[in-house]
């Protein structure tokens, strides 16, 4: 087996778009599907995937949220209801047209996004104010053919995500639902995958098409641009009114209905790829590591491997007893160093070595794989194991926090903004509000607005493009 087989072989730093490409494949948690622009997800990949979903549907359903299904297939009819909407995703529409040889007559889309398709059905199920409200989540995959080069994760034609859709009596009710779904999705990445992310508003020209307004959250990769991590929308009444989402309110008088939708998808896996990768490959965050201990046996005869297996089974048994989840290496075939890159290469986050001497010393060697930190503990400590990897877990989201702030700039001088842009980052700038000083500046730089924090109204400094008095400081950065 040739050494490109085994590891990595650039760096991160020197050629950032091939390392990310290299750790999806080496670290076997996608490949390339036969057809352009799709991925196949491996068991590990789909694992992280799972173990996110499960965090958010535990919070979902603390917030009266339930999981629906939808099917695939919207009839063009049903997309040109809200016209706005439909214009936005029709490039992106794959079609279906025929049936065997047969023409079907109305095209059918591959869902690119179910707002029309979910609302045709919620005006069949609500008559009431109290059907209300109503609040369905759906774990779908969504279609869109906007690929020219696929990148695992962050630009694939289909790709796996949840979309939520909730319908309210009372706007004010609807806008706290944003909010609600925002803080989840921001508690869930910073908690679970270990990411810094900023949360805040988009602006007109980048808002969801058909929204009245977006909420979104932002985070900062190791190369300098910015991946929206998620976002939550205030509908208002511009899809119930199309789609006739209406109910009698307590004076029995007719109401169309307040609504929202919001998704985060696979793109966070590839956040976290990013995020805490290094030249050696994967590094997982251990709330979501499908292995978050390997055992490794050092032995070089059966009389020491012999003596080894009776504690390390018995060690194994402490750690599942914790629920942590635990893997031994006993592939006899492989050297111990071969497995230590191996595991290496695959992120996870705690490794165990055993050897006879350790047997001798009543002790386990622990590699930690985000620092590469080597310690020692007795076999009266195991306990501390579940303690390691709760540290570890803090850690890795600090480390992230220093390296996103580091990589966050205040600038005021639209040359120096030009000159700095092509390095990347995350540049707090004065905005005076206008959609034409954001177009310039996009057009200009390639940087756009990707969020304007809660709380950054600002009328003490001008706009960093026409010197006006600026409204807010937004972040402004070139994305994925």
């Amino acid at each position: 087996m040739s050494k490109e087989d085994i590891g990595i072989t650039v760096s991160k730093e020197a050629d950032f778009s091939e390392w990310y490409t290299q750790v999806v494949l080496k670290a076997k948690l996608a490949d390339y599907a036969p057809v352009k622009g799709l991925i196949v997800l491996r068991p590990d990949g789909y694992s992280i995937w799972e173990s996110l979903r499960n965090t958010f549907d535990e919070k979902f359903f603390k917030n009266g949220i339930r999981n629906g299904f939808l099917p695939i297939l919207i009839p063009e009819s049903l997309l040109g209801k809200e016209q706005k909407h439909f214009a936005g995703f029709n490039p992106e529409v794959f079609w279906v047209t025929h049936s065997g040889e047969n023409e079907i007559g109305d095209r059918l889309a591959l869902r690119p996004t179910s707002e029309t398709l979910a609302y045709t059905m919620y005006s069949k199920w609500i008559q009431s104010w109290r059907d209300l409200p109503l609040k369905i989540n759906f774990w779908n995959t969504a279609l869109r053919a906007e690929i020219k080069a696929t990148k695992p994760f962050l630009r694939t034609s289909e790709f796996l995500w949840q979309e939520g859709h909730t319908v309210h009596a009372i706007k004010e009710e609807a806008e706290k639902e944003v909010m609600k779904i925002l803080e989840i999705y921001k508690n869930t990445v910073q908690d679970e995958l270990a990411i810094p992310v900023v949360t805040g508003k988009k602006s007109e020209k980048e808002k969801f098409v058909g929204a009245v307004y977006t909420t979104t959250m932002e985070s900062i990769m190791p190369d300098g641009k910015a991946l929206q991590m998620g976002t939550s929308h205030f509908l208002g009444q511009n899809f119930s009114i199309p789609f006739e989402v209406k109910f009698s309110d307590k004076d029995n008088v007719e109401q169309f209905a307040w609504q929202t939708s919001w998704g985060v998808s696979w793109r966070l896996i590839g956040a976290m790829i990013m995020v805490h990768g290094d030249d050696k490959g994967l590094v997982l965050p251990p709330k979501v590591a499908p292995i978050q201990v390997v055992i490794v046996p050092i032995y070089k005869s059966d009389d020491a491997k012999n003596a080894i297996f009776p504690k390390l089974n018995e060690i194994r048994q402490q750690l599942e007893s914790k629920k942590i989840r635990v893997h031994v290496d006993d592939r006899n075939e492989l050297t111990p160093g071969y497995k230590f890159n191996d595991w290496e290469l695959k992120g996870i986050p705690l490794r165990i070595e055993i050897g006879p001497k350790d047997i001798e010393k009543q002790q386990i060697v622990l590699a930690k794989r985000y620092n590469r930190e080597k310690i020692s503990i007795g076999f009266n400590e195991i306990e501390k194991i579940s303690t390691i990897l709760d540290e570890i877990q803090k850690d890795m989201l600090e480390i992230a926090k220093v390296k996103a702030k580091e990589n966050t700039i205040n600038i005021s001088e639209y040359s120096e903004f030009k000159s700095k842009i092509g390095k990347g980052g995350f540049f707090n700038a004065h905005w005076c509000g206008k959609t034409e000083c954001e177009e310039k500046i996009k057009e200009e730089t390639g940087a756009d607005i990707r969020v304007i924090p809660f709380g950054s109204e600002n009328t003490n400094g001008k706009c960093i493009y026409c010197n006006e008095q600026s409204k807010e400081t937004p972040i402004f950065a070139r994305g994925y």
